[in-house]
């Protein structure tokens, strides 16, 4: 056997190049960057014409590519041909004759026009032993690709992985950071909607509150002074919870300081805007929602609730409540309807009209029981001469308490009303 000294001029640019690749992989470089990185130094370390990263996708159980030599981007089956096999038996894969091969499939050679004689597949695995992608060369310059090719590709992939492992993480952190300041924004903004200031009415005391179960949410509330002795009522809960219900209420809401703004009556209003979200809302979307005036110069709340209830009425005079279910169908399901008829209901001395959204009712408990209707109505007989401010607080811990740490699954909203017992 003879003995070498020294590395040959091909070995050393190879170890130059892993060097150089590693050293490279260290740096904080985003995904695509490091993508490209590793598919041209893989091409040069292992003499290719051309190299390709496919990605793992779990949740499709797909591989992809962003960066592929000569072909584009594309999706294949996690199981699919030779790329699939390598990813599923986490094994390298080394094909002297492609066409030779019954694994190997013609089509993308069919496409581009160019014919692939040899490959290597090289399974990318995380260091927490996770797939992460499957990295491939076609067409060594000079042959086939060899044993010390399979153990530089090796080398090379365990280096590769966990290099990209590490950008995506850092990528999907950004991407959630991204989107939790996004959400905060949007929060912000939704929760400016709602009023900063409650309107002043004689004789009338007015409490609102919303809290959403995500950082936005489906629900809101409003109270609009129309007149000097005149007071539009609105809460509102769009189907689900989010950004996509939060702007469907926020729309609903901006359509009827509009509709008041242009003097239109409580009907025409709840007409308008119903047309409105039934042509801009998907089919499975829909606004249950109460809307009505109250007139103090009578004392009468006249209302529409459009899948919206139950609506509690406290009579102070002997303790009882009235509960009260929705007066038609939610709002955004059917346009062209004539607008439903009002009903109406006038407040005598201390009587509390209490409206909130399913989220406070059906609040879970860790057991699975419901807060439900009973409990609202005690804390609101217990407390009816409070200010609306403080009941509102009172049902707020009431729940918080009765939650006991269970997540809030849905938003939740208060609106409440009183006149005075003078």
């Amino acid at each position: 056997m003879t003995h070498r000294r020294g590395t040959p001029a091909v070995e050393r640019d190879r170890l130059e190049h892993i060097l150089k690749l590693t050293l490279q992989l260290a740096r904080p470089l985003d995904l695509q960057t490091m993508l490209e990185l590793v598919v041209e130094e893989g091409r040069a370390v292992l003499q290719a014409e051309r190299g390709t990263v496919f990605l793992y996708d779990p949740g499709l159980d797909e591989l992809y590519t962003t960066v592929a030599t000569g072909t584009g981007t594309f999706r294949i089956p996690a199981d699919s041909g030779i790329v699939g096999e390598c990813a599923g038996t986490r094994r390298l894969v080394n094909v002297p004759d492609c066409y030779a091969d019954p694994r190997f499939n013609k089509d993308v050679d069919t496409r581009t026009g160019y014919r692939t004689r040899c490959l290597l597949t090289v399974p990318l695995i995380g260091y927490d032993d996770s797939l992460v992608g499957v990295f491939q060369v076609l067409n060594k310059r000079d042959g086939v690709f060899t044993h010390e090719d399979e153990l530089v590709g090796g080398a090379l992939a365990a280096q590769c992985a966990v290099a990209l492992q590490r950008a995506r993480m850092l990528e999907d952190v950004a991407a959630k950071q991204k989107m939790e300041q996004e959400l905060a924004v949007a929060r912000e903004i939704q929760m400016d909607v709602l009023p900063k200031e409650l309107p002043s009415l004689p004789d009338y005391d007015f409490a609102g509150w919303c809290r959403p179960a995500e950082a936005t949410g489906g629900d809101i509330f409003d109270i609009i002074p129309i007149a000097d002795d005149r007071i539009m009522l609105l809460l509102a809960d769009a189907t689900g919870h989010g950004v996509g219900p939060a702007l469907s209420v926020t729309q609903m809401r901006s359509m009827l300081r509009m509709c008041i703004r242009n003097g239109v009556s409580l009907d025409d209003a709840y007409r308008h805007i119903n047309d409105q979200l039934a042509e801009d809302l998907a089919t499975n979307r829909f606004v249950t929602a109460f809307l009505g005036t109250l007139d103090a110069r009578n004392h009468r709340i006249t209302y529409h609730a459009g899948g919206q209830g139950p609506i509690l009425h406290y009579h102070a005079s002997g303790g009882e409540f009235q509960s009260l279910g929705a007066s038609t169908m939610p709002m955004g399901v059917l346009s062209g309807l004539p607008a439903p008829s009002p009903r109406s209901h006038d407040l005598a001395p201390g009587d509390i009209l209490a409206v909130m959204t399913d989220g406070v009712f059906e609040y879970e408990n860790p057991a699975g029981e419901q807060f439900e209707e009973s409990r609202v109505t005690e804390i609101i007989r217990a407390h009816a001469s409070e200010p609306m401010a403080k009941l509102a607080e009172r049902i707020v811990k009431a729940v918080d308490d009765f939650a006991d740490g269970a997540p809030q699954m849905d938003d939740m909203t208060i609106l409440l009303i009183r006149r005075s017992q003078r």
